[in-house]
């Protein structure tokens, strides 16, 4: 491969997802930049989408990328973790070193962390959340089979699977997955003493509301540098009082949780 690399580079290995050269250079823009915002700007992004990008890259790893304060899109201080920078680190030392030699590159990307680490970098989904963790606990039942998957800091995700699918996706205790939760399928209670089927109970913080005509999009934080993303009412938003700052319990169905694997 010849002549510069340019902003359009993107890497794959054996046809898995592609690592995005523009997270790598979000993560560069925090780092140097300290604000959100700032960086978007450089990026020529829009605030909610370079906001976006970062809740996915953090929810994909097992330390936050990026922590940010407060401050919103006028500017609140943001900063590159020391697993933000080695990943943003190890993908430049891919770019630099494919003009030397694919061997190189192989040599890279070898063993199963840097294999999680590309994969979660350049994963893209149209699930609205999308969150990496390890197995926990894997119980067989008659028909279905319950999966517990630890996203770290003692938040857990219960998905329920036919041991078809569970035996197919080679799910195991201690092995890395993606839960895979649509925004609409993420109930909100304020009321922490509600009595509820619903398998998941995490309680968290909202991090920020946006609102549309009809909706509002509720992002909570659930600790561990973890986000999700529900999608309410905008009456019931209101009727709740859910506003940034306050606590909130997240409510997901286990067989709404969808599991992936690399």
């Amino acid at each position: 491969m010849g002549g510069e690399l340019d902003g359009l580079l993107t890497l794959t290995r054996d046809g898995g997802p592609r690592v995005s050269l523009e997270r790598a250079a979000l993560i560069e823009a925090v780092a140097e930049l300290g604000s959100i915002s700032a960086a978007a700007r450089r990026l020529g992004l829009s605030y909610r989408a370079a906001w976006d990008a970062i809740q996915a890259m953090n929810n994909l790893f097992d330390r936050p990328l990026i922590v940010a304060a407060p401050g919103g899109r006028v500017g609140g201080a943001a900063e590159v973790t020391a697993e933000g920078r080695a990943a943003a680190l190890a993908f430049r030392r891919v770019q630099a070193e494919l003009e030397a030699a694919f061997a190189k590159l192989d040599a890279t990307l070898a063993g199963d962390r840097a294999r999680d680490l590309f994969w979660s970098l350049g994963m893209k989904t149209s699930a609205r959340n999308a969150l990496r963790g390890r197995i926990a606990a894997v119980t067989p039942g008659a028909v279905n089979t319950e999966v517990v998957l630890a996203l770290g800091e003692g938040v857990e995700i219960v998905a329920i699977l036919t041991r078809g699918s569970v035996e197919e996706l080679g799910l195991e205790v201690g092995g890395p997955a993606i839960a895979l939760i649509q925004s609409t399928d993420v109930i909100l209670t304020v009321d922490v003493g509600v009595r509820t089927s619903a398998r998941n109970q995490i309680r968290g913080v909202i991090a920020d509301r946006q609102d549309g005509a009809v909706n509002s999009e509720i992002a909570i934080d659930i600790g561990g540098g973890k986000t999700l993303i529900a999608t309410v009412t905008l009456e019931s938003a209101r009727a709740l009082a859910l506003e940034p700052g306050g606590p909130v319990t997240v409510l997901v169905k286990a067989p709404h949780v969808i599991l992936a694997v690399e």
